[in-house]
């Protein structure tokens, strides 16, 4: 691939290269550049959102670049203040371990476990010590810190701001240093931090590594950045069912934001979808074909079909194969069909059971359910639906 295809390639779906010209030098030197992102492990599970940078990485090797897959398991200690208008809470050192390891297991779904070193910023973070830190804290002054724009908002609005904040970016940095790395790849909100990294190479007597932004993901609510403490997240490990059900759940208009971001399908593929949408073709066919895109990724083919399957059975009120099953044991001779449903998860309350049973979105059995007071006696054995889509069969004894 020449230079001019294979910069087109990686400034797809990105936002902003720093600098390009630079980057176009590298490129030039015909070796394997070292390309690094960070990822610090503050949930045990990888989702959409992680992807648009991850599937950013694997174009990089499949252009024959060396990835850096870097986990944060000393900065997650400290907690990245990015976007945070409060003093994020630290990780302790179990459940960065513990995040880590899920972290490591998944990543090579996306990415050539040969052309990929995973390594944790403890290495040499550990050993930088205390005579380290405080040479590395004066590579930057305050003022500098302040133009951040998280710390300036807090700054201005009398928000504390704890001085363990300010090394978070600078221990970004110095990961650069230590790696080596000619390009960083980050979202858009890591911006200061990636050219933290530049500047510290400098000081260091490196060549400055190149930037690259990628956007960040909105989560199934089309508002807030995608995040499983929001609960607006896809998780790449979730049933294949969840995954179709919950892209197909996105509006039109944040569709193409996903496709835009997250498919893998060549251009000309996607501009097809997109003349297909001008013309008038419903959305949700342009999306059931995303969606089995994005299942067959990390379950298969095979599940990707299934999961297509099950969505349609399911849409058309029919019970599909291999529902959930619960086995639930009272201590009561008789149970009410709001209890049991908060018990088993399907609602979040009794009320808002009491409020689908008065709507009519509960069926037992296959009939609807109409009163929120019937007692069900045991042992038996129930298949439930609650709305379109989710369904259980219990056994109660």
């Amino acid at each position: 691939m020449n230079i001019e295809d294979t910069l087109a390639l990686i400034k797809r779906g990105a936002d902003e290269i720093l600098i390009e010209s630079e980057l176009i030098d590298k490129l030039k030197q015909g070796r394997p550049l070292r390309i690094k992102a960070g990822f610090d492990p503050t949930a045990p599970d990888l989702h959409l959102g992680h992807t648009v940078l991850l599937n950013k990485l694997r174009q990089f090797q499949d252009l024959g670049h060396q990835v850096i897959f870097l986990i944060g398991d000393f900065t997650g200690m400290i907690g990245d203040p990015t976007g945070k208008n409060t003093t994020r809470p630290a990780l302790s050192e179990e459940d960065v371990k513990k995040n880590a390891q899920s972290y490591a297991d998944q990543v090579f779904k996306i990415l050539i476990k040969e052309k990929t070193e995973i390594v944790f910023n403890s290495s040499w973070l550990n050993d930088l010590g205390a005579s380290g830190m405080l040479k590395l804290a004066a590579t930057h002054t305050v003022a500098r810190m302040l133009e951040r724009d998280d710390f300036s908002k807090r700054y201005q609005s009398n928000q504390p701001i704890a001085i363990h904040e300010f090394m978070y970016p600078l221990l970004q940095g110095y990961d650069s240093v230590a790696l080596k790395a000619d390009v960083e790849i980050g979202g858009t909100d890591q911006k200061f931090n990636l050219l933290m990294g530049r500047e510290l190479q400098k000081h260091f007597n490196q060549p400055p590594q190149c930037i690259l932004t990628m956007p960040l993901l909105e989560g199934l609510d089309g508002v807030q950045k995608m995040s499983k403490s929001l609960n607006n997240y896809i998780g790449i490990e979730e049933p294949p069912e969840n995954i179709f059900a919950k892209i197909l759940s996105i509006s039109d208009e944040l569709m193409w934001r996903y496709i835009n971001l997250l498919s893998l399908k060549p251009a000309e593929e996607i501009q097809t979808w997109k003349i297909r949408g001008e013309k008038g073709e419903n959305p949700k066919v342009i999306k059931v074909e995303f969606a089995k895109e994005i299942v067959e990724r990390f379950h298969g083919a095979e599940s990707a079909k299934k999961a297509e399957d099950n969505f349609n059975v399911r849409a058309q009120g029919q019970i599909p194969e291999n529902i959930p099953e619960f086995n639930v044991i009272s201590d009561k001779a008789e149970i009410s069909i709001p209890q049991l449903l908060k018990q088993i998860n399907l609602v979040s309350s009794t009320s808002e059971a009491m409020r689908l049973i008065d709507g009519g979105g509960i069926k037992v059995n296959g009939e609807r359910f109409e009163d929120p007071k019937q007692l069900i006696s045991k042992p038996t054995v129930l298949t439930i639906q609650v709305g379109k889509r989710k369904f259980a069969r219990v056994t109660i004894s």
